[in-house]
C-alpha cells in the first residue's frame, strides 16, 4: 500500500451494503490508519436513509447522502423534492444523490429515470448541498439535462466514479461540477481515462472508492473498502504530476469546499462536529 498520505477522503462509498455489514468497525478502522480522515456513505434508496443515516451517526468520520440511484428509479418514482430537501435537512446529511442516468443497465425506464434526476437537482438547487451524479453510457442526454438545468439555476455536483468520455468531462469542468475518479483510474487498461483526468482542472479533481465495487488494480477482483482510496489518489497524483500527499492536500480541499454542510476534522480520525 502507499504510504498513508496526510490526509485524504473517500467521498462516496457504501458502507450499507451487506458486504461491509459484519465488520464496518473495522473497515472504518482501516481507513483511518491508511489516512483516510472522512468519509461519505451514499443514498441509493430514499426509503433506506434511517439505516445511510445510523451509519453516520455512528462514526464521527462518516457522512451520507440522500437520493434514489437510477437503478431504483422505478423503485421510487414518487419522491418529491419536499422529500429530498426535509430529510437532507438531518446534521450529518451533507449531500444529494446518488442519481442519475444508466443506460448499461437500464433498470428503470428512461423518462422516468430522468423525472427522478431532475427532481434530485432542483433538490440539490434548493438546499445547496452538492448533486452525486451516476452516469454510465448515457453522455449525450446527460449533458443536454445538466445544461438545461443549469440554465434554470446553478447547483453544486459531482461526477461520480467517472469514465465516461472527454466531452462529459468537459461539459462538466465548464458547468462548474466536480469530477471524482475512483479505482478505474489505476486499471491498466485507463491510459484513455487518465488522459482526460490529467486535463481536468485541479480545484474540480475529487477521489472515491465506489466501495464495495472497483477495487483499484491492486486489489483487483477483491472487495473495495474505503481504506484503498490512496492508491486512487496515489495514480492520481502522477497523472498531475505531483506527489501523493499533494494530491491528498488537492482533493481534500476540494471536497470540503463542495461538500461545506460537513466539518473537517483538525486530524485523521479526530472527531467531528
Amino acid at each position: 500500500m502507499p504510504t498513508a498520505s496526510p490526509f485524504v477522503v473517500d467521498s462516496h462509498c457504501h458502507l450499507d451494503f451487506p458486504d461491509f455489514a459484519a465488520e464496518r468497525d473495522a473497515i472504518v478502522a482501516r481507513a483511518l490508519e491508511a489516512g483516510v480522515g472522512t468519509m461519505v456513505t451514499i443514498s441509493t434508496r430514499v426509503r433506506r436513509f434511517d439505516e445511510i443515516r445510523a451509519i453516520a451517526e455512528a462514526y464521527p468520520q462518516v457522512f451520507c447522502t440522500v437520493g434514489t440511484h437510477p437503478h431504483s428509479a422505478g423503485e421510487e418514482p414518487d419522491v418529491s423534492v419536499a422529500d429530498l430537501v426535509g430529510l437532507a435537512r438531518h446534521p450529518r446529511c451533507v449531500g444529494i444523490g446518488e442519481a442519475g442516468l444508466d443506460y448499461h443497465y437500464d433498470r428503470a425506464p428512461r423518462d422516468v429515470a430522468e423525472a427522478v434526476f431532475r427532481r434530485h437537482i432542483a433538490a440539490a438547487r434548493e438546499t445547496g448541498l452538492p448533486l452525486v451524479i451516476h452516469s454510465r453510457d448515457c453522455d449525450d442526454d446527460m449533458i443536454r439535462i445538466l445544461e438545461d438545468e443549469t440554465r434554470q439555476g446553478r447547483f453544486k455536483a459531482v461526477l461520480h466514479c467517472f469514465s465516461s468520455g472527454r466531452a462529459l468531462a468537459e461539459a462538466g469542468v465548464a458547468l462548474g461540477l466536480m469530477i471524482s475518479f475512483s479505482g478505474i483510474l489505476t486499471f491498466k487498461r485507463s491510459d484513455e481515462l487518465r488522459a482526460i483526468a490529467a486535463d481536468v482542472p485541479a480545484d474540480r479533481l475529487l477521489v472515491e472508492t465506489d466501495a464495495p465495487y472497483l477495487a483499484p488494480q491492486a486489489f483487483r477482483g477483491k472487495r473495495n473498502e474505503p481504506s484503498y482510496v490512496v492508491h486512487t489518489n496515489a495514480v492520481l497524483a502522477e497523472v498531475k504530476g505531483v506527489s501523493a500527499a499533494e494530491m491528498a492536500r488537492l482533493t481534500t480541499d476540494n471536497f470540503f469546499r463542495t461538500f461545506d454542510k460537513a466539518v473537517r476534522p483538525t486530524a485523521p480520525g479526530a472527531a467531528t462536529a
